[in-house]
């Protein structure tokens, strides 16, 4: 009876420990970037050869609301998912918020420009480079696809760099106008968190939402 209770209150012990150390990666926080610093981010990832890319790889997205695991279709969208993984392996994502969130709609995340301490560039920058479109898939919920810059100024429709939006419902009317790569496949709770979230002007979250950090894996080891 005695072992028993003993074992019972180490399981509770770490079980405390485990909640705490989530609780700790879910609050994470970044330090502000300086301009000087963002250049030199962007200088690095731009200098970075293309990585190879698997079908069996995803992205894990840990952020300040939970968790978000992207699958990548390498075959219809081979360099926007080989250029997320060149992002993840820079630490690119990290500290970097969610600047723009629209229930019913999207939340779009990844300007570098979310880490100084200016929020009115957020959703202007990028690593200072544009990507070719590849504009195959469809926008499902759950559904992450290359933001870019409209207008007759990009009559090739190519793509940002880094920012990303993740489509919160089915989204037909963006279907054959953007470069859609991947799909969430675990997370959409997390995604309903994040487009819940309380918004100001540009429809920015008025309380960060972080990316706190992100990484590649195979996904059988999830």
């Amino acid at each position: 009876m005695r072992k028993t209770v003993i074992i019972l209150s180490l399981l509770g012990l770490l079980g405390a420990c485990s909640k705490k150390s989530d609780e700790m990666e879910m609050s994470m926080t970044h330090e502000t970037l300086t301009t000087e610093q963002i250049e030199a981010i962007m200088e690095e990832v731009t200098a970075m050869e293309m990585p190879t890319i698997e079908a069996d790889e995803v992205a894990v997205m840990e952020t300040s609301l939970g968790t978000i695991v992207i699958e990548f279709d390498v075959v219809n969208a081979p360099v926007h998912a080989a250029n997320f993984k060149k992002l993840v392996m820079a630490g690119y994502y990290d500290g970097i918020s969610f600047h723009r969130v629209i229930p019913g709609f999207m939340i779009q995340g990844g300007d570098i420009n979310s880490r100084d301490d200016n929020p009115n560039n957020d959703g202007v920058g990028g690593p200072g480079y544009t990507i070719a479109a590849e504009i195959h898939n469809l926008h499902k919920k759950g559904t992450i696809a290359a933001a870019r810059t409209g207008g007759p100024g990009n009559p090739e429709r190519r793509s940002s760099g880094s920012q990303f939006y993740i489509c919160h419902v089915d989204i037909p009317h963006l279907d054959g106008e953007y470069s859609a790569y991947g799909q969430v496949i675990e997370g959409m709770d997390v995604i309903d968190k994040i487009a819940a979230a309380k918004t100001g002007p540009g429809d920015k979250p008025i309380e960060d939402v972080r990316i706190n950090r992100v990484y590649m894996t195979i996904k059988s080891e999830l």
